[in-house]
């Protein structure tokens, strides 16, 4: 009997033994022993001990994490703006912060700047900045404190898997690991090593169970990085596995959009040039730029009147934008992950397809250049494109764990995270989880009688 097959028989298996159906199944016990070699009573015995449900560490994406200041600054932008607060207070997300009269405060507080010496960046002078909530998953279920509708992150995942594993509680076997969106790996060494201790931690509390990784967008490629950055025998005692939500594996082209014209968040009212006053000096969006690995030369992305540009031509891209600082922030991420590694742990990997999203950036005179773009679309999940989303499987040829695929038209980016057959998949893995590690146990009880 094959060892999925021994999994799916022993989860129904568990389902019984904790219903007690044993009496309304005569042939159950016998079953059991010709499967598994062992008396039903040394599994019930065996299924109170091992029933606990694979921990979950929920890895944010690009905005994804919230971020508090406090300010002590000498100088602002407008008359509006504090200098000074005793305490830290919600910057990201706050949604009161984002109307029009303060949005230059904001700006001006959650703006980096690049220091082209240490090839990194910090906060403005007078402004303090930390990641609330690690370990937790209070901070990456809403993005706004006051858990506001249009903030909702990972509520809903945190709410599937404790409705379907009652022994799933949060800041113990459902944590989170949030961190400053704003920077790329280059500058997160102390988020990783806080993360392995996290990951090691949670092995150790619940009993020696792998952890899963459960990641979105941009979080997908961190975790890479950080996996990439850890020992084969490391991951394999502490690692379950990585499921993907969105992938931004290879960058997507709309980081390009942002830099040239910038975001307004779905907000109309906001500039979107006040915005990427902002953006723009993020290392994670020149992280997310398009890859050489997913893109070639041949591929034009950006176009004007009088030249084009590709993904070897960067340099030229941020020169004409009057922003060297770009390019800059893009040779520092670029070679992070720049021949793509696999991370040597199993891959589930689940994305949309089927939504219009950004192929080309298109600008029909060049007075429009760079704040008034039109916009070519192609295939992804509205962010991000369907090669970048599909570049998990890149990895199949590139490691010997399994990487499964599971593409659900219509999933948007953001909407994959609440989509029912997201959610729904992620219990089915939790619960066979739960199989394979019964079996694991069954497995060594054997050895052990063998002996």
């Amino acid at each position: 009997m094959g060892f999925y097959r021994v999994a799916v028989f022993l989860l129904h298996l568990l389902v019984s033994v904790e219903c007690d159906l044993t009496e309304k199944k005569p042939n159950l016990k016998a079953e059991v022993l010709s499967k598994t070699g062992m008396d039903i009573s040394e599994l019930q015995e065996l299924s109170k001990k091992d029933s606990t449900p694979p921990p979950i560490i929920l890895i944010p994406g690009d905005g994804g994490s919230q971020i508090e200041a406090k300010l002590n600054k000498t100088d602002v932008v407008h008359y509006l703006c504090d200098k000074h607060t005793e305490d830290f207070f919600d910057l990201w997300l706050n949604l009161e912060l984002l109307v029009p009269l303060i949005l230059d405060c904001w700006v001006d507080n959650m703006r980096l700047e690049y220091d082209n010496v240490t090839r990194t960046t910090h906060n403005p002078e007078g402004v303090t900045t930390r990641v609330p909530g690690f370990g937790n998953t209070t901070t990456v279920e809403f993005l706004d404190p006051s858990n506001v509708s249009p903030s909702r992150y990972f509520i809903d995942v945190v709410k599937a898997l404790l409705d379907a594993e009652k022994k799933y509680k949060r800041g113990e076997t459902i944590l989170g690991a949030p961190f400053d969106f704003r920077r790329a790996p280059n500058e997160l060494s102390e988020y990783f090593i806080e993360l392995k201790k996290l990951i090691e931690d949670t092995y150790e509390n619940q009993g020696k169970r792998r952890v899963v990784l459960l990641a979105h967008s941009m979080g997908s490629l961190v975790s890479v990085y950080f996996l990439n950055q850890q020992s084969q025998s490391w991951k394999d005692k502490y690692v379950a596995c990585l499921v993907s939500l969105a992938g931004a594996f290879g960058g997507a082209v709309k980081a390009l959009k942002v830099f040239a014209a910038g975001e307004n968040l779905g907000i109309i009212v906001l500039s979107r040039k006040a915005l990427r006053t902002e953006q723009m000096t993020s290392p994670s969006l020149a992280f997310l730029l398009p890859s050489r690995t997913f893109w070639n030369s041949s591929e034009v992305l950006v176009s004007r009147p009088s030249k084009n540009y590709t993904v070897n031509d960067y340099e030229e891209f941020f020169r004409d934008m009057n922003y060297s600082i770009g390019f800059e922030m893009w040779k520092d991420t670029s070679k992070l992950l720049a021949d793509f590694p696999a991370p040597n742990v199993e891959i589930h990997c689940l994305h949309g397809y089927g939504i219009n999203t950004i192929e080309q950036v298109i600008y029909k005179k060049e007075s429009n250049f760079p704040m008034d773009p039109d916009l070519i679309y192609g295939d992804g999940d509205g962010t991000v494109n369907i090669r970048s989303l599909q570049g998990c499987l890149k990895f199949k040829e590139k490691q010997k764990q399994q990487v499964y695929h599971f593409p659900i038209k219509g999933a948007e980016h953001m909407e994959i995270i609440r989509d029912p057959q997201a959610l729904q998949y992620l219990v089915k893995l939790v619960k066979t989880d739960k199989a394979m590690e019964m079996l694991r146990h069954l497995g060594s009880l054997k050895h052990k009688n063998a002996i």
